[in-house]
């Protein structure tokens, strides 16, 4: 009997939790939270350790402490942003040289710069199940523009692909390949689920590209339309 491969996922939150039941049925899957992580040595032996926690509360000194007590063995899997595209108003992929170095891309570096099997993946808006495009609490005045959505059932199916392809090293962009205007997906969504249509100001024109991903993994979007996400 062949041993299952083990993953050590940091971060059980709204994708890391998930993502552990699924990869379960394939993987060896322990998940520790962001605060309870600890010099278990058993955990940062993983064959793949995926580090998905957010940026708030000492980021970047945890994802040192992480990138440290990791085997130089395993292979990390670092779930970073788009977020490090602000710069850019028109049509992006992973080759565009940023040069306005916020905290997300400072992370990525970080990481590179301690680990050599490092796959980074910069995730798009995370939507899907309570996480509706539109329902807002505090915000009712936004910028339309093209949407860089992903739907987190695609994290985690791509997150799988990559592990059981035995991809070690890479940077890319996990975006729906669709990008409806954000005006368009509200008020389907508002329409949908009843509430209130806030107010467009502005326009942005950020189209970030997905096309690495599909090619490279050969991979099919299981929710490519952010309008249908919901559906």
């Amino acid at each position: 009997m062949i041993e299952k491969k083990s993953v050590g996922i940091v971060g059980c939150g709204w994708v890391g939790k998930p993502l552990a039941k699924v990869l379960s049925d394939t993987f060896k899957v322990e998940c520790y939270s962001r605060e309870t992580t600890s010099d278990d040595s058993i955990f940062w032996q993983s064959d793949t350790i995926i580090i998905a926690i957010n940026t708030k509360d000492n980021y970047l000194q945890t994802l040192q402490k992480i990138a440290t007590l990791t085997s130089p063995a395993s292979n990390i899997i670092l779930m970073s942003s788009i977020s490090v595209y602000r710069e850019f108003d028109y049509n992006v992929d992973e080759s565009a040289v940023i040069t306005k170095i916020g905290r997300q891309k400072e992370a990525e570096e970080l990481v590179r710069s301690l680990r050599d099997k490092l796959v980074i993946l910069r995730l798009g808006g995370l939507m899907g199940d309570d996480r509706i495009s539109g329902k807002w609490k505090k915000v009712s005045t936004f910028c339309d523009g093209e949407v860089n959505y992903i739907h987190r059932d695609d994290v985690i199916n791509i997150t799988k692909k990559i592990l059981e392809s035995q991809v070690v090293n890479g940077l890319f962009n996990l975006v729906a390949p669709l990008h409806p205007l954000r005006s368009e997906v509200h008020k389907k969504n508002c329409k949908t689920f009843g509430f209130e249509l806030g107010t467009f100001e502005g326009r942005t024109h950020r189209i970030v590209s997905s096309q690495k991903i599909i090619k490279e993994l050969n991979y099919t979007f299981l929710h490519p339309n952010p309008l249908q996400f919901w559906e």
